[in-house]
């Protein structure tokens, strides 16, 4: 008998969520935003940049560049994927939606990695429930399917990984990576052969995507708790010295690797001691892994004396433990906290499943409320606002998209309004599923959280696609220079970032060179910030204005563009 354990469960509360809607839940939420749309702003851009210089051929693979300029991440593997997809591609399908193809895969094959890691740490026998005295608790197997549905749903539910889950950047890799390592850490004791490729392929994954640091930690404290493991049920304690050591080996080969291809780098930067910084990064932390965050912390109260009286704690706390403080540690010490932050969100979803079969009933009648009223809330925000932009009713909304994208002309789509329309009918549906007799399921709690963040998802990917596209993407502007810049072939810049090279690249079909006194395009484009260090760069005699663009949305965006008369 588990006297330690608090989960009291029957096994009448560890029946399955049905395999055919998980699988749809996912389809619905992996999709969305990897088809129809533009790269966007930031990241996205960039690193499509870089992939489309890998595909034909005008950088190194072993240190990708644009234009001279180093990714600022310094990652491989991510532009190798991106770049091996377009260049495999038929002409026919985009090259910007060839990119994306793997890193949809990616995001796929974390989900399952999630799922299949909460699974076996379920199986562990100090995560296993209370025996009742006469029988009738739930059957390992069963708990442990239970409790990885409910890993899975928590996260999906998590509010920050919709939008980075679905770019083309070395942030997403890194997540699969990681939550590959999160599974074969957690099934190691099970199995063999997929936990050692899967933590293979994760701890190198993570290196070649720019976390050497995260894998060194990572493989470091897997061996170290794989070592120092004393569960009951697990293996001899000679196998487990190996199994640690050989961890302990594949990580010193990652080291090994990321040193050999110059992948370390210094990072660290400490958090200003003032309270804006500190507020910042605490909103951070509380948005980007809401719902998982409370229950992850009502899991470590609950299964305290598994973490405080034994001298290791139990696998299925120390494994996402160590993960998830090993993300949440980068988020505070590095300048990209969101992206950090997404690798904690396996490891915080599967301890939120282990507060699953401690919550109270008014707490999770709590929880479906809340979530109930806030994504229902901002489905109808979604519908009323497509609705004035199709019709001018009501007024204000319309009025509104109006002012804050000038120019935006929206129209209407037949297949994007069916397909939002028929998630907002399975929104419903599951409203009123949850409201009836099945609530005796342990995963009942994380039904709607993961059901209301697809559907806004679902929603925004859908009946604002085209808005989303005009505000976040390069597009707009791209197009505004090219009236001014007509049968342009060839241009030169001076200021300009990476992600809008790489558009001007996608978006214009124009050679992009960076301007020198020996260019020979005919049209300069520069960055307004940068117009008072253009005369140490070209002869301005032989250059004329011929227009300054905007981005319809951001002002910052403020390029100007010159013909060459000489």
């Amino acid at each position: 008998m588990n006297s330690t354990t608090p989960a009291i469960v029957a096994q009448g509360a560890v029946r399955r969520l049905p395999r055919v809607a998980l699988l749809l839940l996912c389809i619905a939420y992996v999709l969305p935003g990897f088809f129809g749309r533009d790269p966007w702003k930031g990241a996205d851009i960039a690193a499509f940049g870089y992939m489309a210089e890998l595909s034909r051929g005008a950088s190194d693979w072993m240190a990708p560049h644009l234009l001279g300029m180093p990714p600022e991440v310094d990652a491989l593997l991510p532009y190798w994927l991106g770049a091996w997809a377009m260049q495999i591609a038929p002409a026919w399908i985009a090259t910007d939606f060839a990119a994306r193809i793997p890193f949809g895969l990616l995001l796929a094959l974390a989900l399952a990695a999630t799922w299949y890691g909460t699974y076996y740490l379920a199986r562990n026998t100090d995560a296993q429930p209370v025996a009742f005295a006469f029988g009738g608790e739930a059957l390992p197997p069963d708990y442990a399917c239970a409790m990885a549905d409910g890993g899975l749903l928590a996260f999906i539910a998590c509010l920050g990984l919709a939008q980075l889950s679905h770019e083309t950047t070395p942030a997403m890799a890194q997540l699969c990576f990681a939550a590959l390592s999160f599974f074969a850490l957690a099934a190691l004791p099970y199995r063999t052969v997929m936990p050692v490729l899967a933590g293979v392929l994760g701890l190198v994954g993570l290196t070649l995507s720019g976390a050497p640091t995260v894998a060194l930690l990572l493989g470091s404290g897997g061996a170290l708790i794989h070592g120092l493991d004393r569960s009951p049920g697990r293996k001899a304690a000679s196998q487990q010295i190996w199994w640690a050591a050989g961890i302990a080996l594949i990580t010193a080969l990652v080291a090994w690797l990321a040193l050999r291809l110059d992948l370390w780098r210094w990072r660290i930067e400490l958090p200003e001691a003032n309270w804006t910084e500190w507020r910042s990064l605490g909103r951070l932390l509380l948005w980007f892994t809401w719902p998982a965050w409370p229950l992850a912390l009502w899991t470590v109260w609950r299964w305290r004396h598994q973490l405080i009286r034994r001298a290791m704690p139990s696998r299925h706390l120390a494994v996402p433990l160590w993960l998830a403080g090993i993300a949440i540690g980068a988020t505070l010490t590095t300048g990209s906290a969101d992206r950090s932050l997404l690798l904690a969100l396996p490891a915080l979803a599967a301890l939120a499943a282990f507060s699953l079969p401690t919550l109270k009933r008014s707490v999770s009648a709590l929880v479906d409320w809340f979530t109930l009223l806030f994504f229902t809330g901002w489905a109808v925000v979604i519908w009323v606002i497509w609705i004035a932009l199709q019709t001018g009713v009501p007024q204000q909304p319309a009025a509104n998209v109006a002012r804050l994208a000038p120019g935006f002309q929206h129209s209407f789509s037949l297949l994007p309004f069916l397909i939002a329309a028929v998630a907002t009918l399975a929104w419903a549906w599951l409203v009123k599923w949850r409201v009836g007799r099945h609530r005796s399921a342990i995963w009942k709690s994380l039904v709607l959280p993961a059901g209301g963040a697809t559907l806004c998802w679902l929603l925004l990917m859908t009946l604002w696609l085209p808005l989303l596209d005009f505000a976040r993407s390069y597009a707009p502007l791209v197009h505004r220079a090219m009236v001014i810049m007509p049968r342009a072939t060839c241009i030169e810049t001076h200021g300009l970032s990476r992600g809008q090279i790489a558009a001007f690249q996608l978006h214009g079909h124009v050679r992009v060179n960076i301007i020198d006194a020996q260019g020979s395009c005919p049209w300069l484009v520069v960055h307004k910030d940068a117009l008072n260090t253009l005369s140490k760069s070209v002869d301005l005699a032989n250059w004329k204005l011929q227009g300054n663009i905007r981005h319809p949305i951001d002002r910052d965006e403020d390029l100007l563009i010159y013909r060459r008369v000489n």
